[in-house]
């Protein structure tokens, strides 16, 4: 039998492992209870999120224990990894709302039948630590020189860094502390953007309790020219099919970049890696065909097979030439009389009235199937003309929405 350290390498999850060896030899010996964390800051997971799912759902096909951890307690302070100013404080009851939907979403990916997986939420323990005691407990294990020589730190030192967010890895820390003691976890996986938090957690494990812990970091969802990956018109591709569309999600994978084929193929989907070879070196019209694989194992993970097929449908509809619209294609709300320039970026089809008017100047905006030349056009009675008293706007070549009286 492989060991799941190989799968993860072979499919290019693995960034930084504190120790590769005793983690492989690990793997060898023992079911290993691991885990990774997910900090409440919306209702619902996002594509950046995806590939750590992924990489917990071959943890756990290949017999080992996932422990999913959302961030009822870190959620109230903010991790400052990756960026450039504060979070948003969010209330008690925002957190718990997020945590929970986090909760039903998870569940959807990883295996929770007979204690194959375990779901813990960090307030309850973060939440009743006494300040003092936390000081005096784990205070002295770490040392504010090495934690301003973090990555996460460093990045936020010139432009101010709060109080609040500098204790964010001790909370992270604390949690592989507790889960250790709790659940005999052993192992802390997450983005790359989190190796600092999670060799905090590893040195805090040795200090106070002498035991041998490991770090893992993945890979972030970049693309082929390092900007990240899953991001829309309107901001995050969520995994909410109410925030982001099967269908809209259909076509985000559709459409990446011949590049990139083969790394979402071998991180998001579970097809063997021969045939992402295989899929990925094909070229010319060939890579669509293959794009379209990507787009539908993925949507099918995410939203399930049905809603997969309907996304197919709807893109082969549209782009088969057999005209009409999707009932799954992404839709906006309009009328009669509104400019369309205000419907779409107020739908988020375009981030600003500036970009709207840009693409209108390069013949990239389409109203059923006439060029929109004017950025002050109108809409009109007869432009609801389509499916259930609907227009279809096309967006450049690949993107179409529906405008829906509202």
């Amino acid at each position: 039998m492989s060991n799941v350290f190989d799968t993860l390498v072979e499919r290019g999850f693995v960034a930084q492992c504190t120790d590769e060896a005793g983690l492989k030899s690990l793997f060898d010996k023992e079911q290993v209870s691991f885990y990774i964390g997910f900090d409440p800051t919306a209702d619902s997971l996002h594509a950046g999120h995806f590939i750590a799912l992924m990489a917990m759902a071959h943890m756990q096909r290949a017999g080992h224990r996932p422990i999913c951890l959302v961030g009822g307690g870190t959620g109230t302070v903010g991790d400052p990894s990756g960026r450039t100013d504060m979070r948003k404080v969010l209330t008690d009851e925002q957190i718990e709302h997020n945590c929970n939907c986090f909760k039903e979403q998870i569940a959807r990916f990883i295996d929770f039948k007979g204690g194959k997986a375990i779901m813990a939420n960090n307030g309850d323990w973060l939440r009743k630590l006494n300040y003092i005691d936390l000081l005096r407990d784990v205070g002295a294990c770490f040392t504010v020189n090495r934690m301003l020589a973090a990555e996460c730190y460093k990045q936020r030192w010139e432009k101010g860094l709060t109080f609040l967010e500098f204790n964010y890895m001790v909370m992270q820390a604390y949690d592989f502390l507790e889960l250790n003691r709790r659940y005999g976890c052993k192992l802390q996986m997450g983005g790359d953007d989190q190796w600092s938090n999670i060799i905090a957690g590893v040195e805090l494990n040795r200090r106070k309790n002498g035991t041998t812990v490991y770090g893992l970091t993945n890979k972030l969802l970049t693309k082929s020219d390092g900007k990240k990956m899953g991001k829309t018109a309107g901001g995050a591709l969520w995994l909410d099919a109410e925030k982001t569309s099967p269908y809209e999600f259909y076509q985000y994978w559709r459409n990446v970049d011949d590049a990139d084929v083969e790394k979402c193929l071998a991180l998001l989907t579970f097809l063997p890696m021969e045939e992402v070879h295989e899929l990925a070196s094909r070229e010319g019209a060939a890579i669509n065909e293959s794009k379209a694989v990507l787009a539908y194992e993925v949507t099918k993970i995410v939203h399930g097979e049905e809603a997969a097929k309907q996304a197919k449908a709807g893109a082969e509809k549209m782009f088969g030439g057999a005209g009409g619209t999707a009932e799954d294609m992404p839709k906006v709300a309009g009328k009669p009389g509104e400019k369309l320039l205000d419907v779409l970026t107020r739908g988020n089809v375009f981030a600003s009235k500036g970009e709207g008017r840009r693409l209108i100047k390069q013949n990239g905006l389409t109203l059923n199937d006439a060029k929109v030349t004017d950025e002050n056009y109108t809409l009109t009675e007869a432009d609801f003309s389509g499916e259930n008293g609907t227009a279809v706007i096309r967006k450049g070549k690949k993107k179409h929405y529906q405008i829906v009286k509202d």
